[in-house]
C-alpha cells in the first residue's frame, strides 16, 4: 500500500472515530498532494518520495506557524498547529539525529573534496538524496557551513 492510500485509509478511520484534528490534517495534506499532482502542464501521480517531500513541506509550515503563534501569545493556535505537525510527522521517515547528519556531511566532504565555504553546493548536492525528508534543510545547511568553515 502506497503512502497516499495509507493516508486515505487513515482519513476514513479518523472520520469514523470523530478525530477532528487527525481528519482535518490528513484532508489538508491530501489536498496539498492533489495540488502538487495537478500543477504543471499535465496531471501526474506522485511517487512516495515526492509525497514525503510534500509532507515535509507541510510539516515545516506547521512548525513555523506554531512558533509564530507562540511568539504572538496565541498559545491556543500554537497548540493546534503543533498537533497538526505531530499528525504529519507520523507519515514521515524517522528524523536523523544531529550526529548522524554530521557523519553524512563528513563523508560528503571527503568524497567531493570540498575545501571551503565555496564548495557548499557540492556537499549539499551529495547529501541531499540521503537526507530527503529525514532532516530539516536549514539545520543541514547550517551544519554544512560549520563543517566547511572548519568548525565541525
Amino acid at each position: 500500500m502506497g503512502l497516499k492510500e495509507t493516508l486515505k485509509s487513515d482519513l476514513t478511520e479518523a472520520i469514523r472515530s470523530s478525530d477532528k484534528v487527525v481528519s482535518g490534517t490528513i484532508r489538508m495534506v491530501l489536498t496539498a498532494i492533489t495540488n502538487e499532482e495537478v500543477s504543471g502542464k499535465e496531471a501526474r501521480v506522485l511517487s512516495d518520495d515526492e509525497i514525503i517531500t510534500v509532507l515535509s513541506r507541510e510539516g515545516k509550515k506547521r512548525r513555523e506557524a506554531a512558533e509564530e503563534f507562540a511568539k504572538a501569545g496565541r498559545t491556543d493556535r500554537a497548540a493546534e498547529e503543533k498537533a497538526e505537525g505531530e499528525v504529519i510527522a507520523k507519515y514521515l521517515p524517522a528524523q536523523l539525529s544531529e550526529d548522524d547528519i554530521k557523519k553524512l556531511i563528513a563523508a560528503a566532504v571527503a568524497s567531493t573534496g570540498a575545501a571551503g565555504p565555496a564548495d557548499m553546493g557540492k556537499v549539499m548536492g551529495a547529501i541531499k538524496p540521503q537526507i530527503a525528508g529525514k532532516a530539516d534543510g536549514a539545520l543541514v545547511s547550517s551544519l554544512v557551513k560549520a563543517a566547511l568553515a572548519g568548525g565541525n
